[in-house]
């Protein structure tokens, strides 16, 4: 069954939304540029060369692009120079700044650049495209944010499919209002330090694994 179509775009998504994210951030990057270049040094220093971490996701309309974040784990490896699992190679420090959320500053960059919006879905992994149902798609008709309504009501601590439908329940009516709540709540969870996890996938799992083996399971049972 088809989703249906959503509303379209308002006078504020359309014409202010987009303005506002570049202005904010840019001004972020600017009055913030002193804890860019500390954060910047002590990954240096203390985890070693590219201070930034990319990866490639994918953004509004499904359109691929490039994620910048700090770096948060070292490069070791095993005897025979395979890289050691995450938890083995995430330090201290690297959970310090996820904890913090002090890991996504770089995001601001992709703002700037128009490949996020503040306020939004956070932008996932391109192998979870193929297991989205059709209605969960529509989290890609708009940009994807540094933070959402799935950020400010559980986080990471709630399952993919909650997670999703809140995703999409913002797509449905972006106003100036509403996204400013998403801010100020943000803003609240951080300050009371709640539902926070140092890893994406730690409490919810990679989603393309649990729907791959649900369908397994599913096919099992027939």
């Amino acid at each position: 069954m088809q989703a249906k179509s959503h509303k379209p775009y308002g006078a504020y998504e359309k014409y202010v939304k987009r303005p506002l994210d570049f202005i904010c951030a840019l001004g972020a990057v600017v009055c913030f540029s002193w804890l860019y270049l500390i954060i910047a040094v002590l990954v240096r220093v203390k985890l070693g060369s590219p201070v930034l971490f990319t990866q490639y996701r994918p953004g509004k309309n499904e359109k691929i692009f490039k994620l910048y974040k700090f770096r948060t784990m070292t490069d070791k490896r095993d005897g025979e120079g395979n890289l050691l699992p995450d938890n083995k190679r995430l330090t201290k420090f690297g959970k310090l700044l996820r904890s913090t959320s002090l890991d996504e500053l770089p995001e601001a960059f992709n703002i700037i650049k128009g490949d996020m919006s503040i306020v939004g879905p956070r932008p996932l992994l391109p192998s979870y495209l193929n297991w989205y149902t059709e209605e969960e798609k529509h989290r890609h008709d708009v940009r994807p944010g540094l933070t959402g309504l799935a950020q400010i009501n559980g986080r990471n601590f709630i399952n993919w499919d909650k997670r999703f439908a809140l995703d999409v329940k913002y797509t449905k009516r972006i106003t100036f209002l509403s996204d400013v709540k998403i801010i100020f709540g943000t803003i609240g969870k951080f300050l009371h330090h709640s539902n926070i996890a140092t890893d994406s996938g730690e409490v919810e799992g990679n989603m393309a694994e649990i729907r791959a083996n649900i369908l397994k399971s599913k096919n099992c049972d027939i």
